[in-house]
């Protein structure tokens, strides 16, 4: 009896998947598209006050708490407690923006001195013009601080060819609608899977520049240390780059107050390499996660703690 009641809750289950997931892809779409209605900042407003209100109820509170003890032991409460709300806040603030991707990136170069909602230094853009016209590829990371959707826009808006390293969402009709909004001046998407290493190695072999986001959890990935403790990273930068080798660079967008930001590319970051002079994997991840780590430690409110990131 208890065998067929498993069977029948299971059968449930899987009979009222594709009719939740047609009903979120739908959401989904509806939001997105009633969203570009109103006005960017102040849905950002909106959206970061509700995410602030819903995220402490729910089980990646906890988890962004947790998180944040073991990164900052030496951090009160209060302060932890403080920080987990900028992350809320921030997250929500990325939601109402996606909305507006189009038109969030509006640096004019032909006229700088024009209000922009983008600042950046000039290293910044003497790194980002030697990239753009050196006539090579190269390997681009980021992470998931402040907005990460933004630093596409900058670099198809400024003319740095990118092939663009994605994870699609698990719902179709979601996904479609995230597609078609990311589709629009963010370069060539390629989406995570099995073939995506050989797309992105092919990318760089034709001289285009390869970017990606590195900071997220992965259990076969390769054992890195981050705010002191072990945790594992995806290797595909350091493999691409053993089979292409080209500059790395990081690069970071900051949130700033009164819904500005400041685009930050970092120095090259120099691979590893093993006794043979062959490209290390588990070295060169090192070395990046060591720049996330560095980021992340001036703006904790602004990067995403709300996923296991030590197990």
């Amino acid at each position: 009896m208890n065998r067929l009641i498993l069977r029948t809750k299971a059968r449930l289950r899987d009979a009222a998947k594709p009719v939740a997931e047609i009903a979120v892809g739908a959401l989904t779409i509806a939001l997105l598209r009633t969203t570009r209605f109103f006005d960017p900042d102040k849905t950002a407003d909106f959206f970061g006050r509700v995410t602030r209100f819903i995220g402490r109820r729910l089980r990646e509170d906890r988890i962004g708490r947790e998180n944040l003890k073991a990164a900052f032991p030496e951090k009160s409460p209060e302060e932890i407690e403080a920080i987990l709300a900028g992350v809320w806040d921030n997250l929500g603030r990325i939601g109402a923006e996606f909305a507006h991707l189009d038109h969030i990136w509006d640096y004019d170069l032909d006229h700088p001195e024009k209000p922009s909602r983008i600042e950046f230094t000039p290293r910044t853009k003497q790194i980002f013009d030697a990239l753009r016209d050196d006539g090579k590829p190269a390997i681009i990371f980021a992470s998931h601080l402040g907005n990460w959707e933004i630093p596409a826009l900058g670099a198809v808006a400024h003319g740095l060819d990118c092939a663009i390293l994605f994870r699609r969402p698990n719902i179709e009709a979601a996904d479609r609608a995230i597609e078609r909004i990311r589709a629009v001046k963010m370069g060539t998407l390629v989406p995570a899977g099995r073939e995506a290493p050989l797309k992105l190695a092919e990318a760089l072999q034709r001289g285009q520049h390869v970017a990606m986001l590195v900071d997220q959890y992965m259990g076969n990935g390769v054992e890195v240390t981050f705010f002191g403790r072990k945790t594992r990273a995806n290797p595909t930068l350091a493999r691409l780059l053993r089979q292409v080798e080209c500059p790395v660079h990081g690069v970071r967008i900051i949130r700033l107050p009164n819904h500005r930001f400041r685009a930050e590319l970092s120095e090259e970051v120099k691979p590893a390499r093993d006794a043979s002079g062959q490209i290390d994997i588990q070295g060169t991840m090192q070395a990046v996660t060591s720049v996330v780590e560095g980021w992340v430690r001036e703006y904790p409110d602004q990067w995403l703690w709300l996923h296991r990131r030590w197990r």
